[in-house]
């Protein structure tokens, strides 16, 4: 019984291997475009792909495109490869707006891009834009059954761009360029006004602004002094108890001492 299930499967598998090749190897579009479905129904979709690609510069513009660019697009979806699943979903969902699976091809090519989207300490190029597309799909489908994911999907982007300006500005402390860092936890407070890392950007900024004042010529220290005086202001204003309120205080003791001799 066991060897008799054994030769059914293997007789099976030959046939679909046979069928395949035969379609691979034929100059009849129909053939393929039937093979190429069925690989794509019985979810052998690397050889799907291998027979959509023969294919789909055929059927351009031509009656059945929609079905062989959808399967396409979810063929290559579901193998990973998103680049190309994003330009081919993409390419159905402009092509046919009214199909019934534009709004899903929509979602998954947004989604594919923010597959892209690196760890936060590489370029963010393609989070930003992975962004763009989700939230353009949001804007398109404000009443998508595919809201929520899309919601939270273009949050963990926002976050991932949040932690990397983080980092970037905290790398100019660590390497003692403290103008550089100045500048870059403005902007960071600017552009993530409700980031969780504000108190500890706040510090750093105050950090950056007292070591370049007590380390600055007499002609800049006066005005550089007033400026780390306004960080710890802008510090305490935000979290009256905050962590760093012992370092904090030492530092403003020590502005305010060095301020004295511009005062006489």
């Amino acid at each position: 019984m066991k060897k008799l299930l054994i030769l059914i499967v293997l007789g099976l598998t030959l046939g679909s291997c046979s069928e395949y090749q035969k379609a691979f190897r034929s100059e009849d579009t129909e053939v393929q475009k039937a093979a190429a479905i069925k690989m794509y129904e019985k979810q052998k979709y690397g050889k799907a792909i291998r027979l959509f690609e023969l294919i789909a510069p055929v059927y351009k513009g031509k009656a059945g495109e929609e079905n062989v660019s959808y399967m396409f697009g979810m063929a290559y979806y579901n193998t990973k490869q998103f680049y190309l699943a994003a330009y081919q979903l993409e390419s159905f969902a402009s092509a046919y707006p009214k199909d019934s699976r534009s709004e899903e091809a929509s979602f998954l090519a947004a989604k594919c891009f923010a597959r892209l989207s690196p760890t936060y300490s590489l370029d963010q190029t393609d989070t930003e834009k992975a962004i763009y597309k989700m939230q353009d799909f949001i804007d398109r489908y404000p009443n998508s059954t595919y809201m929520a994911e899309a919601n939270t999907i273009a949050k963990e982007l926002r976050v991932k761009l949040e932690k990397k300006a983080f980092e970037v500005a905290k790398q100019y402390n660590t390497i003692e360029d403290y103008k550089a860092a100045q500048v870059a936890f403005d902007l960071f407070l600017s552009d993530f006004p409700g980031t969780v890392y504000k108190e500890e950007a706040l510090y750093l900024k105050l950090d950056s602004a007292y070591k370049l004042a007590v380390n600055s010529i007499p002609s800049k220290m006066h005005e550089r002094l007033l400026s780390a005086k306004a960080a710890y202001q802008s510090l305490v204003k935000f979290k009256a108890d905050t962590q760093y309120k012992t370092k904090a205080d030492d530092m403003l003791a020590t502005i305010d001492k060095e301020l004295q001799q511009f005062s006489k």
